[in-house]
C-alpha cells in the first residue's frame, strides 16, 4: 500500500516536472520517472497478465524514450532545415508511441486487456497529459497532423467493432478520441485540454460503473444489469461517450467542429465524424439488448446499490450541455 501511494505521488509530480519544463532534457526526465512510477502502480496480483503489461509497457515506453533522448541530443548538430524537420518529426513520433496513438497503438490495446479497472483509468485519462502537452508545445507539420488523425480516427473506429470485451473497446475508442484531440492542436492550442478534462470524467464514470457491476465482456452487460435504474445508467453514459446530442460527450466533438469550420478542412472533418459515427454504432450494439430484450433475474442474484445517486449525477453531469445552451440562449 505504502508503494502504490508513493508510486501515485510520484506519478502526480512527473506529469508536473514535463508541464513545468523549460527544455527537452527536463521533459525527457519526467516521462522517464513517469514511466518508472506507472509500472509499480500495474502490479495488481502476481500473475501471467501482469508481469506481461508491465514488461511491455517498460519496453514500448524505455524505446521511445531513448529515440526521444537520441534525437534532442543530435539535433543541435543537425542545423539545417531539412534536418530540424526530421528531427521534429521523430520526436513527434516518440510522443505517439508513448501515448498508444495509431498506428502505434497495438501495445496500448494488448495492455489494457492485461490490467485492472483502476490503472485502465489511468492509463486512459492522466498517461496522455505529458506527451499530449509536449506535442502542443511543438511546431508539427501539417502533414503528420492529418496522417496520424486520420489513421488514429480510422483505426480506432474500425477495430473496436470487432471486440466483445470492454477493456479492447474503451482502448479502440481511446485511439479514436485521440484522433480527435490531436488534430485540435493545430486550431487551438489549449482546446485538447477542455476535450481531455470532459473525457476524462466520461471515462472514470464509466469504468467505475462496469467496475462495480463486474462487466468485463459485452454478454455480461445484459447478465448483471439487476434494474431498470443500472440499465439506465448505462444506456446514458454509453450514448454520452459515443458523443450522441444532447449528452456531454457531443459537446468536445461540437468545439472541435466549430473550430475546424473556418479553415475548410472538409475532408479531415468528414473523415472524424464518420468514424465518430462508427464508434457510437458500436456503443449502440451493446446498450440495444438492454433497451430491447425483457430480462429475468432470480431473486438471490439481486443485489442493493445506491442506483438512484449514481443517476441523478449522471442525468445531472450528462444532460449539462443542453441545460447551458437554454441558459445562453435566455
Amino acid at each position: 500500500m505504502t508503494t502504490k501511494i508513493m508510486a501515485l505521488t510520484t506519478l502526480l509530480l512527473s506529469t508536473m516536472i514535463i508541464i513545468s519544463s523549460e527544455n527537452w532534457l527536463s521533459m525527457w526526465m519526467g516521462l522517464e520517472i513517469n514511466m518508472l512510477s506507472f509500472i509499480p502502480i500495474l502490479k495488481k496480483n502476481k500473475n501471467k497478465n501482469s508481469s506481461q503489461a508491465k514488461m511491455i509497457y517498460f519496453l514500448i515506453q524505455s524505446m521511445s524514450s531513448i529515440l526521444f533522448l537520441f534525437t534532442i541530443i543530435m539535433t543541435p548538430t543537425m542545423m539545417n532545415m531539412s534536418n530540424m524537420n526530421m528531427s521534429m518529426m521523430l520526436i513527434n513520433m516518440t510522443m505517439f508511441m508513448k501515448m498508444g496513438m495509431a498506428p502505434m497503438h497495438m501495445w496500448f490495446v494488448n495492455i489494457m486487456n492485461k490490467i485492472s479497472w483502476e490503472n485502465c483509468i489511468i492509463l486512459l485519462t492522466w498517461q496522455k497529459i505529458g506527451p499530449m502537452f509536449m506535442l502542443s508545445n511543438m511546431n508539427t507539420n501539417k502533414m503528420i497532423i492529418m496522417i496520424m488523425t486520420t489513421f488514429s480516427a480510422i483505426i480506432g473506429a474500425i477495430g473496436g467493432i470487432n471486440q466483445t470485451s470492454m477493456k479492447m473497446i474503451l482502448a479502440f475508442s481511446s485511439i479514436n478520441h485521440m484522433g480527435w484531440m490531436f488534430f485540435c492542436m493545430k486550431f487551438d492550442n489549449e482546446m485538447w485540454i477542455k476535450y481531455l478534462i470532459i473525457y476524462s470524467f466520461l471515462m472514470i464514470n464509466l469504468i467505475m460503473f462496469l467496475k462495480k457491476n463486474s462487466i468485463n465482456y459485452i454478454n455480461q452487460m445484459t447478465i448483471n444489469m439487476k434494474t431498470k435504474t443500472q440499465k439506465m445508467n448505462i444506456i446514458i453514459m454509453m450514448m454520452s461517450i459515443g458523443g450522441l446530442p444532447p449528452f456531454m460527450g457531443f459537446l468536445p466533438k461540437w468545439i472541435v467542429i466549430q473550430s475546424i469550420l473556418p479553415s475548410n478542412e472538409m475532408i479531415i472533418m468528414l473523415i472524424l465524424m464518420m468514424t465518430s459515427m462508427i464508434t457510437l454504432f458500436y456503443y449502440m450494439r451493446m446498450i440495444s439488448p438492454i433497451i430491447m430484450i425483457n430480462s429475468t433475474t432470480q431473486k438471490w442474484m439481486m443485489k442493493s446499490y445506491e442506483d438512484k445517486k449514481i443517476m441523478t449525477w449522471n442525468l445531472l453531469f450528462n444532460l449539462m450541455l443542453p441545460m447551458t445552451m437554454l441558459l445562453n440562449m435566455m
